[in-house]
């Protein structure tokens, strides 16, 4: 199964929803190897736009699954489809958190398969003035906008300081950790999130004098679900946040969802990326660092000095040695294995439709190395991005 039968799974979704363009774009939500949405991608679902522009008069359903990503996209991505379209549907067969989100929110219709999940809209922002990662060195820890108004409110709420001596200690217990020009990131993307919630908001929600629902809606989805990886069902979405979700028939919903697994398997969504595997599939570590002719002819000599012969009778010391050089590039190769290895094109999102394949590919560069550790020496497993890019799939 590969590109031919995705094609085709499109094909018939455009038929059941009555000849509109449809348009896929999945991130991947691969344990270890998760691809955010990002800015790039407005360019490639012009291409698609462009090419589908006839059909798209007829609506254009965006077929999505992402965890989310870069907060200004959901707005790139809507403001794009509606210079095609009067008629914009989102289609969520799985999951689609965060920017995804967003991103149906500026549709007119929510269409959810009977696994689809919308989640939470409160952003996470990293930058150079975030604290490192303690897991991924060299990157920024992300500041979750919620965690930080979170704090304040257990300072004040639960815990009763209000005292503003009290409160400054507070601040500054919180500064020594955070840099204050990332809290202050922190702000700017909290008012950024609701802006551009209610800017959505507004096309999804076409009618008069629903300031009032919308600002409900946006406080249900920012704060009030109080974690961010909450799970909105279907019915939660139309029932609990009123927005306009429909449930997709069963001859939609099963196209959508046999569509789904072929891209989870083409993103081996389903396996936890695990850079010691990948390393051990292509040096294992069990092959011992390969010997030089020097201590190859040493430990053969020592050998025959010791009375142990290879069972041939009648071979002599002299000989031994002179095998065992002979062997050499037999045993070891003339060189000694690699610890660092590249793995290339790894597949981690798409951009698709019926007139052509976007695929975004990774190139890695994987390294065994040794670390320090409290308990003593370690291996470890190093990872570099070599090259990312996105490529044509044919």
């Amino acid at each position: 199964m590969g590109r031919k039968e995705r094609l085709a799974l499109i094909e018939k979704l455009q038929t059941i929803r009555s000849n509109r363009l449809c348009v896929v774009y999945i991130t991947s939500t691969r344990t270890n190897h998760e691809v955010a949405m990002a800015d790039d991608v407005v360019s490639l679902l012009f291409d698609h736009l462009e090419a589908g522009r006839n059909k798209a008069k007829n609506g254009v359903d965006l077929f999505i699954h992402s965890n989310g990503g870069q907060g200004t996209v959901p707005w790139r991505i809507v403001s794009l489809i509606r210079e095609y379209t009067a008629k914009f549907a989102v289609l969520v067969p799985h999951r689609a958190f965060s920017a995804a989100t967003l991103t149906a929110m500026g549709a007119d219709e929510i269409i959810m398969h009977r696994m689809g999940v919308l989640g939470p809209i409160d952003p996470s922002v990293a930058n150079h003035f975030n604290p490192p990662h303690p897991q991924n060195p060299g990157q920024p820890l992300p500041i979750s906008v919620e965690d930080v108004t979170a704090y304040f409110k257990l300072i004040q709420e639960e815990i009763g300081i209000n005292h503003e001596d009290e409160l400054i200690q507070a601040v500054i217990a919180l500064t020594d950790k955070i840099h204050p020009l990332a809290l202050g990131n922190v702000q700017r993307s909290h008012h950024q999130a609701r802006m551009m919630a209610r800017k959505l908001l507004k096309q999804h929600m076409v009618l008069d004098n629903q300031e009032n629902e919308i600002d409900q809606i946006i406080d249900n989805l920012k704060s009030n679900l109080f974690y961010h990886g909450h799970p909105i069902n279907r019915k939660e979405a139309r029932v609990d946040l009123k927005l306009k979700v429909t449930d997709a028939p069963d001859d939609l919903a099963d196209v959508m969802w046999k569509l789904y697994v072929e891209y989870e398997k083409a993103l081996k969504m389903t396996e936890p990326f695990q850079p010691s595997h990948e390393l051990d599939k292509l040096v294992p570590p069990s092959i011992p660092a390969a010997l030089t002719t020097q201590q190859i002819v040493q430990q053969m000599a020592l050998l025959a000095q010791a009375g142990i012969g290879i069972g041939l009778p009648g071979v002599t010391e002299q000989q031994i040695v002179a095998l065992a050089a002979a062997m050499v590039p037999f045993v070891s190769g003339g060189q000694s294995p690699p610890t660092k290895v590249r793995l290339e094109k790894i597949a981690g999102a798409y951009v698709e439709s019926v007139y052509d394949t976007d695929v975004f590919l990774t190139d890695l560069a994987l390294e065994r190395a040794t670390v320090n550790t409290p308990g003593g020496p370690q291996e470890a497993i190093k990872q570099e991005v070599i090259w990312q890019r996105w490529e044509k799939e044919k």
